[in-house]
């Protein structure tokens, strides 16, 4: 095929896959497709404004842009009273003098609200809200996006400018905090504040890599047209391909618009986003220069919020947390309060400068509420101005777990612990090496380690294959079949594949997704140790900030070491991958869940992989199956929602045809 055949097509499929819910193509046929049509556009120099390759992020830059918007992105007014959606109603009615109109109400995200500028149907610019005036221009990273169109459908007019939000839903936002966090980086706190730092990063190979969404909700024009509504501009931005929410209620009159916001504050729970309340907009444009607006907010649209479920409770004390890499993380422990369902007894304060900006002490009385209602968070302090509060919080200089010096670089806000023998962080990274997902060396878990590091036994992951039946069988409740077995289990773990072992390393950066590129990409152990930092940066997926971990992880002379015990106690150090045993699952995404009957999760993938498949944490219009056990989550409820075909073990096999 030539460039503009493959351009052509991938659009198509985009469009099919992200607009109408029809993929035309299986993700590794689209991958294959992308990277021949890189190939070309790399030797021909000509990369269109709307070429499907913008998707995948180009070369970082240093500052943005800043852009001025021709139509102000104003703020809305907001209110969380019954009563004031009446007032607002009687001001628009007082200001038409009589003239009949209607209303339109719509979930009101919790993102990132952004402009897109399209010129003869191509997208030219995104931009951010800033101050309401200027923005910054962050074209490249919304390109990323693919929600976001990069031609228009149909025949759209020669300008056509776009208003809209980004978001990040709720379970892809769970998952990337655990990966944050397993990779020794402090967690966000709600999809709001990922959404923002992403589309901020300076890279867009960064930003392409987050599962950023889009939701169109306005049309902006010069001047309104004769008989132009607000549903009849979602319309037309769904007919040129834009994506726009189907919870969207077009409401005769005010009491149809209150009883519309009850029905969606009972849904919005059930979303896979967070919303955080509603905007009622006059439905009628001809009616906006009419009404007009403040200097800060139009006086044809409101917001209307919903009040986030909230606690008082007391801090009884901040602990602190040591991660897999050194990580302190500062915890409230909290007086048990009942919120949204559950007992909360704990929550992450962040960092340090998140407990001095809002003044968090110990004996305070606190508001909590949960982030994305997954997360526990302190939002403020009931009385800052309380007689005989605690002193102020000052991060303790040693590491609470081995008295080790703290350090904080000056690109991070987090204080670490760099000593690589401090007990909580040999625990958790010997868990993680031994974890299903890396070396899964059955019946070496959390409280096995937690003897065999207090007692002195290992002190590194390496030490693992260091240990005896006998040392095994005298910790508690294990006993010499116990032992045999687990040594069983660890010495199985020699063999497990090349791309397990890197990930078991616990580099930091490195996922099980980007082990699999290391090990694809560079072949050996040796090899990847050997790379520089440029090589490893030319690897498809990843980035400078991960070549940078990954090459001074393997200068690291304590790292080296252990690395060198590794290949001596004879782990595979190839990717020596057996050829596939089937097609069964060929280009197909399939989600696990819950506990098989008879699979563990590392043999179900296995046998994925096996058959021409590849597994995926989190289900997406993507994923092709949910493969689902007992005790199944809100994967399967969102398998669900999305009609992805859902099957059992015993399914499973037989598509196997085993």
């Amino acid at each position: 095929m030539t460039a503009d055949e493959l351009r052509q097509l991938l659009r198509r499929a985009d469009e099919a896959y992200y607009q109408q819910d029809a993929p035309i193509l299986s993700d590794q046929e689209y991958d294959r497709l992308m990277a021949e049509l890189i190939r070309l556009e790399t030797e021909s120099g000509l990369v269109p404004p709307d070429s499907p390759s913008l998707r995948v992020g180009g070369a970082p830059t240093k500052t943005f842009a800043q852009v001025a918007h021709p139509v102000p992105m104003l703020s809305l007014s907001n209110t969380y009273d019954e009563g004031e959606v009446r007032d607002f109603d009687r001001r628009v009615a007082g200001l038409l003098e009589g003239a009949a109109y209607s209303y339109f109400v719509e979930l009101k995200f919790d993102g990132m609200a952004v402009r897109l500028r399209y010129e003869n149907g191509v997208l030219v610019l995104g931009a951010t809200r800033g101050d309401g005036t200027t923005g910054d221009d962050i074209t490249a990273n919304l390109r990323t996006v693919r929600d976001i169109p990069l031609r228009l459908l149909g025949d759209p007019p020669p300008v056509l400018e776009v208003r809209g939000e980004a978001y990040m839903e709720r379970a892809a936002f769970a998952e990337l905090n655990r990966l944050r966090e397993e990779n020794g980086e402090a967690a966000y706190a709600n999809p709001r504040n990922f959404t923002a730092g992403t589309l901020k990063q300076q890279d867009p190979r960064e930003v392409a890599r987050r599962p950023i969404r889009f939701f169109a909700y306005d049309l902006v024009r010069d001047r309104a047209l004769a008989g132009d509504t607000h549903a009849a501009k979602l319309d037309t931005l769904r007919r040129f391909g834009l994506p726009v929410s189907a919870h969207g209620f077009h409401a005769p009159h005010i009491d149809a618009v209150l009883a519309r916001i009850a029905e969606i504050d009972r849904l919005r729970h059930t979303l896979p986003y967070d919303t955080d309340g509603v905007v009622v907009k006059v439905n009628e444009d001809r009616h906006r220069d009419p009404l007009g607006a403040t200097a800060k907010a139009p006086r044809w649209a409101m917001a209307y919020k919903f009040e986030a479920e909230q606690a008082v409770t007391t801090i009884n004390d901040i602990t602190l947390q040591v991660g897999r890499l050194g990580t302190i993380t500062p915890v409230a422990e909290l007086e048990p309060v009942l919120l949204a369902g559950t007992t909360v007894k704990r929550a992450s304060l962040h960092n340090e400068e998140e407990i001095q900006r809002k003044d968090i002490r110990i004996g305070d009385r606190v508001i909590v509420e949960k982030a994305g209602e997954i997360i526990p968070q302190v939002v403020q302090v009931v009385d800052p101005a309380a007689p005989g509060r605690g002193p102020q919080f000052r991060m303790p200089t040693q590491c609470p777990a081995c008295g080790s010096r703290l350090l904080k670089s000056d690109e991070e806000v987090a204080w670490r612990c760099v000593n690589a023998a401090c007990p909580p962080q040999v625990r958790i990274r010997v868990e993680h090496f031994a974890g299903r997902d890396a070396l899964d060396i059955e019946g070496l878990g959390e409280a096995v380690v937690d003897q065999l590091v207090s007692r002195g036994h290992i002190h590194t992951y390496a030490d693992i294959y260091r240990l005896d039946v006998d040392t095994l069988a005298a910790l508690d409740r294990m006993g010499p079949k116990s032992a045999a077995n687990l040594m069983a289990a660890i010495d199985a773990s020699r063999a497990k594949p090349f791309a397990k072992v890197v990930y078991a390393l616990g580099i930091r950066h490195v996922g099980e997704t980007t082990a699999k590129d290391l090990a694809k990409a560079f072949g050996s152990l040796d090899a990847l140790r050997n790379a520089s930092e440029a090589e490893i940066a030319a690897v498809d997926g990843i980035g400078p900030r991960i070549a940078a971990a990954v090459h001074a992880f393997f200068r690291n002379p304590d790292q080296a070491a252990l690395v060198d015990r590794l290949v001596e106690a004879g782990l595979r150090t190839t990717d020596d991958r057996e050829a596939p045993k089937g097609d069964a699952f060929a280009g197909k995404t399939v989600v696990l869940t819950g506990t098989l009957p008879t699979l563990t999760r590392s043999e179900a993938e296995a046998l994925i992989e096996a058959h021409g498949g590849k597994t995926s944490g989190s289900v997406s219009k993507k994923t092709d199956y949910v493969l689902a056990g007992e005790s199944a989550g809100s994967k399967l409820d969102k398998a669900r929602a999305l009609g992805i075909p859902i099957i059992d073990e015993p399914e499973f096999f037989r598509i196997l045809g085993d």
